[in-house]
C-alpha cells in the first residue's frame, strides 16, 4: 500500500502540473483588476482536524500571505480580504479576543515584512474601524502609516465592514445635507454616494472569491461588485487550505464571463446595427415614393442614386471609408 507521505508527494506532483496548465491557459492580459476575497471555513478547518478555532485563524493567516504574493504575480492590482464583518461582534468574546488579538499582530507583522515594501503594497482598512478595540485601531494606523507611499499594489482589509451599513449610512449623510440646503438633490449622483462610503477609495470589484463551499456574497461590498456586475467564483477548499489552483480558477471563471459578455455584446450591437439599417431603409424608401410624386422623374432619379446601394443605411461591417 501506499503510504502518507508518497500520497502526499503525488498529491504535490498532480496540483503541480494542474498548476501549470492553468497558468497555460490564462491570458495574463487580462487579469481582474480588483479581487475580492470572503475567508470562509477558519474554524471549520481546525474543526476537522481535531484542533481549536484559534489553530485554523492563525493557518488563514498565513494563507492570506501567500494569496498576496500570487495576486501580485498574476498582475491583480487590488486584493480586499474580508477580514471581520459587522456581524462577527455577535460571537462569544473569548473567540473576539482571539481575532483581534490575530488581527493586530498580521497588521503590525505586514507593515513590517519585507515583502511588503519590496512590492510596493500600500496596506488600509475599510470598515466601522472605530468600533474596533484601542490596540487593533493603533494597528491599523501604524500599518496605514508604514506603508502610506507605496502605490503598486493595494491590500485592502475590511475590518468591522458591513456592505449594507455602509449604504445607509451613505444615504444618511446624503439625506442630511439635502435636508440642511447643502447639497442640490440633482447634484446626487453615483459620485457623490461613493465619496459617502466608509473607508479610503475602493475600486470596483472584478471578482469575488468565496472558500469554504457556501454560495454567497454576504453583504460584501455590494457598491463596488453587485454595481460592476462583478464575476463570482465560490469554492469548496476551507480558507486555509486555499490553494494556487483555486485563484487560477477564480481568474479563469473572470475570464470565461468577460469572454461571454464580449460576445453577448458583440451580438446585441450586430442586431442593432442591422434593425437602423433596415429602419432605414425603410425610411429611405418612403423618401423616394414622397420625392417621385413631387418631382420630375429626372430628379427622383438623381435623388434615388444619391441613396446608399441597398436602398439606405449605413454598412454595419463597413469603416466609414467608403
Amino acid at each position: 500500500m501506499i503510504g502518507t507521505r508518497a500520497r502526499a508527494l503525488v498529491r504535490d506532483a498532480l496540483e503541480g502540473v494542474h498548476e501549470q496548465f492553468l497558468w497555460n491557459e490564462i491570458d495574463l492580459g487580462d487579469v481582474p483588476a480588483h479581487v475580492a476575497i470572503i475567508q470562509d471555513g477558519n474554524r471549520r478547518y481546525a474543526q476537522c482536524r481535531g484542533e481549536a478555532a484559534p489553530e485554523g485563524y492563525h493557518a488563514g493567516a498565513d494563507t492570506t500571505e501567500q494569496v498576496l504574493s500570487w495576486c501580485a504575480d498574476l498582475g491583480v492590482e487590488e486584493l480586499t480580504l474580508y477580514a471581520f464583518s459587522t456581524e462577527n461582534f455577535d460571537r462569544p468574546e473569548n473567540q473576539l479576543n482571539t481575532l483581534f488579538d490575530l488581527i493586530e499582530s498580521k497588521l503590525r507583522e505586514f507593515a513590517d515584512a519585507e515583502k511588503i515594501h519590496e512590492r510596493h503594497v500600500r496596506v488600509r482598512a475599510i470598515g466601522d474601524v472605530d468600533r474596533l478595540p484601542a490596540r487593533v485601531r493603533d494597528a491599523v494606523a501604524y500599518a496605514e502609516d508604514r506603508t502610506r507611499d507605496h502605490d503598486q499594489f493595494t491590500l485592502n482589509v475590511a475590518l468591522a465592514y458591513g456592505g449594507r451599513a455602509e449604504l445607509l449610512e451613505a444615504a444618511r449623510t446624503v439625506a442630511r445635507d439635502v435636508a440642511a440646503g447643502e447639497l442640490d438633490p440633482m447634484d446626487v449622483d453615483a459620485d457623490e454616494v461613493e465619496r459617502r462610503l466608509a473607508g479610503p477609495t475602493v475600486r470596483d470589484v472584478d471578482l469575488i472569491v468565496r472558500t469554504g463551499g457556501d454560495e454567497r456574497t454576504s453583504n460584501f461590498l455590494p457598491w463596488h461588485a453587485a454595481g460592476n456586475e462583478a464575476a463570482v467564483y465560490f469554492c469548496a477548499p476551507y480558507w486555509p487550505a486555499f490553494s494556487k489552483v483555486d485563484l487560477l480558477r477564480g481568474v479563469r471563471t473572470y475570464q470565461a464571463r468577460e469572454e461571454s459578455w464580449r460576445a453577448s455584446r458583440a451580438d446585441r450591437a450586430a442586431a442593432l446595427v442591422g434593425a437602423v439599417g433596415e429602419t432605414s431603409a425603410v425610411e429611405a424608401g418612403a423618401v423616394v415614393s414622397r420625392l417621385r410624386e413631387r418631382l420630375s422623374g429626372r430628379a427622383a432619379r438623381a435623388a434615388e442614386d444619391a441613396l446608399p446601394e441597398g436602398g439606405g443605411g449605413a454598412d454595419p461591417v463597413g469603416d466609414g471609408t467608403g
